[in-house]
């Protein structure tokens, strides 16, 4: 078996998710850190909330980092083998990359509060949307979104799967765009509770600001592959890791790419290395015959080690 880790984004966070994990030192711990480089409780969040508060872009994405960090930790902290290939998708790649060995959980919890805090901050509040079209191919969302800006921005931003395409930009358009993929064919068009209109063009203020601060960090050479999500590519070059991701905030997430560059590469399991199981529903809807599993709580993660290890 020939198997990679996916790590979830933002959208995947949930009150008290971690508790599925057990009573484990090494999740307490990851936590720990995680909070003293961002100078508040994440732990004390996760587990008492208020809801309203962990789906705060600015609180989600260190979070998410936090609890994806803990989970993969805790699969080697149970004689898991390391998986041939990683991805994230959106803020997962950041997970990826601490996972990788390319920059340190203390660098990275800081730097996507900065992104959060940046995407939100690059477009004024209630201006910007996104929304999901399902049922509908990506060739005509992007028509579709083409054909409804009408000088505003509104674009693909998530291949999640072929039939599950997110469009984001100006809210009129974007809801102008969800009506043109309605009438195409789609079988729902739903628009998204966000705060802000990730990986469009109207990011670019936001990768400018993610630019300046990656430059202050040290990046390693990745010890795993790393596929991106704005290339669909694997580097080894810390510089060409740090411009992916710049580019990553306001450019689409190739996701359906991804894992057919996966399969293309011999991988035959996907596991999401975090909570929820978004990822690992969307796995075999990308590539045919690729399995898809989730290390969603610590049973699915003892069995997933099992199966590994055949």
């Amino acid at each position: 078996m020939k198997f990679a880790f996916v790590m979830p984004g933002q959208g995947s966070q949930s009150l008290g998710m971690m508790a599925a994990y057990g009573d484990k030192p090494v999740i307490r711990a990851t936590f720990d850190e995680a909070s003293g480089a961002l100078g508040r409780d994440l732990w004390q969040l996760v587990h008492e909330g208020p809801a309203e508060l962990l789906s705060q872009t600015v609180n989600t994405q260190p979070l998410m980092l936090a609890a994806d960090i803990a989970v993969w930790r805790l699969w080697l902290d149970l004689g898991g083998p390391a998986p041939a290939m990683l991805a994230g998708h959106s803020l997962g790649e950041y997970a990826a990359l601490v996972a990788a060995g390319v920059l340190d959980l203390k660098d990275a919890v800081p730097l996507v509060e900065l992104r959060a805090r940046a995407m939100q901050e690059a477009v004024p509040a209630g201006t910007g949307a996104m929304a999901a079209i399902l049922g509908l191919d990506a060739e005509k969302v992007q028509a579709a979104c083409a054909a409804s800006a009408q000088g505003e921005v509104v674009e693909a931003v998530n291949f999640n799967s072929p039939e599950q395409t997110v469009i984001a930009g100006h809210k009129a358009a974007v809801e102008r765009a969800a009506e043109a993929c309605k009438a195409a064919g789609a079988k729902r068009a739903v628009m998204l509770p966000v705060s802000a209109p990730f990986h469009s063009a109207l990011m670019r203020p936001a990768a400018e600001r993610l630019q300046a601060a990656l430059e202050k960090i040290e990046f390693r050479t990745p010890a795993i592959p790393v596929v991106n999500n704005v290339d669909v590519a694997i580097s080894s070059d810390p510089a060409a890791i740090k411009d992916a991701l710049v580019r990553q905030a306001a450019s689409p997430v190739r996701w359906v790419e991804t894992m057919r560059a996966m399969q293309a590469a011999g991988i035959t399991h996907v596991f999401e290395c975090g909570p929820g199981k978004v990822l690992a529903g969307l796995t075999k809807r990308c590539a045919d015959g690729l399995a898809g599993g989730a290390l969603n709580d610590l049973a699915a993660l003892e069995s997933t080690l099992a199966t590994v290890k055949g």
